[in-house]
């Protein structure tokens, strides 16, 4: 079986900025699971995993635009000016960062200004670098039936409680 949409993919893995840090990696966290073509993952390793069997292994790079995008492929939002510190107009191109409702680093930069209305686009901290990836195919699962329960993980037994003696 090859990698294609709807298949259930095990991988070992580890994904880098471009001549810099490792941004995440199976050594660190165990192998990835995922349903391939779910878009759970950055669309440009996916196209480069279809095709590959269990055992297959490859590595290569990942352009920025088919990693975390371009600048110009990110959303945009509309705020009001009273947002900003001291409440002034803020210059085009200016970078601000702001927390998120769960407490996370958001980035913003502002591309238009309006009235008392100003444009940011939010930045992704990856966007516009390239990536590398390396990849070990474990396993491939056909998908599941609907309504099916998730495959059991290795060495977990199911047991029937009623079946259970002291």
């Amino acid at each position: 079986m090859k990698v294609a949409a709807g298949l259930t993919i095990s991988i070992d893995y580890e994904l880098t900025v471009k001549g810099g840090d490792v941004i995440e990696s199976s050594a660190k966290s165990g192998p990835l699971r995922y349903r391939h073509g779910s878009g759970k993952m950055l669309p440009g390793l996916e196209r480069r995993l279809e095709g590959m069997a269990p055992g297959d292994e490859r590595k290569g790079e990942i352009p920025a635009a088919e990693g975390f995008g371009t600048e110009a492929s990110l959303p945009t939002k509309e705020m009001p000016r009273s947002d900003f510190p001291g409440g002034k107009m803020p210059a085009i191109g200016v970078v601000f960062a702001a927390k998120g409702p769960s407490g996370e680093l958001i980035q913003f930069k502002v591309i238009a200004t309006a009235g008392d209305k100003v444009t940011v686009r939010l930045m992704h901290p990856l966007v516009g670098r390239d990536l590398t990836y390396r990849v070990k195919i474990l396993s491939i699962d056909p998908p599941s039936r609907p309504g099916a329960a998730p495959p059991l993980p290795p060495g977990v037994v199911e047991t029937d409680l009623e079946e259970v003696t002291e």
